[in-house]
This record gives C-alpha cells, sequence and structure tokens, in this order.
C-alpha cells in the first residue's frame, strides 16, 4: 500500500495538519494500541482512537512537526517496520500558542492499507 514507511509518516503529519481526523483514524489497524501524548489512557480501539485524536482537533491551530534528524527507522520485516523519532506539537492553550517535543514510535506494516499497529509518544521530560 505505502512505498516506505517515510511515505506514512508523511502521510500521518499531512492528515493531522490538515484536521483530517477520518484521514488519520483510516492509517491505524482496527486492532492498533495509542499509547497516546495527551492522555494517560491506552488506547485500543477504533473508538477510543477517534476519541483522542477529536479531542486533539478542537484546539486551535493544531500542528506536528518532526525534527527529521531525530527519525529512526528500523526495518523488522519485508514491509514491517518501526519508527521513531521526536515531534513538535503546536497549538493553543488558553489563548497562548505553546510547543509540546515528545517522542513517538510508530510499528508499522506498510503493505496494509490502515498500516499502523502500534503508536507510542510521550512527552519529552524537561531536564534537571
Amino acid at each position: 500500500m505505502f512505498d516506505s514507511p517515510e511515505d506514512l509518516l508523511k502521510l500521518w503529519i499531512k492528515e493531522v495538519n490538515a484536521h483530517n481526523l477520518s484521514g488519520v483514524i483510516r492509517l491505524y489497524d482496527a486492532h492498533a494500541i495509542l499509547l497516546p501524548t495527551f492522555s494517560n489512557k491506552f488506547l485500543n480501539t477504533v473508538n477510543g482512537i477517534t476519541d483522542y485524536f477529536e479531542k486533539l482537533s478542537t484546539h486551535k491551530d493544531l500542528e506536528v512537526k518532526v525534527h527529521d534528524n531525530t527519525l529512526l527507522i528500523q526495518s523488522l520485516a519485508a514491509t514491517i517496520f518501526s519508527i521513531s523519532g521526536i515531534y513538535c506539537w503546536r497549538f493553543e492553550v488558553d489563548g497562548e500558542l505553546l510547543n509540546f517535543e515528545a517522542r513517538f514510535t510508530f510499528l508499522v506494516d506498510i503493505s496494509h492499507p490502515s498500516p499502523i499497529v502500534h503508536h507510542h509518544s510521550s512527552q519529552v521530560p524537561r531536564m534537571l
């Protein structure tokens, strides 16, 4: 379905930034697991993942960008990859535009139309 894991990541970013909820959700496998950046919940249903992205998309000026120099892609099998790195979420909170750096890992099978089987993301802790 996808030529490369990079193509999948670019599409995920494009759909998130376009606030295309159905486009984002369509990329997740029906049995995908999402450990989201802005929730303490373990999401493993289509409804749970949809609810998360619906709430996230209500934030004004929502945008995500990957720090390209952090991107790591591991080939695990012919069409199965791990995609990891750091991305920056940006959106408005109480009238102020804020940035949230987060680590992410996707486990994907790019031969499937809904290739994301696991997505883990957590905010980068501030250094002491």
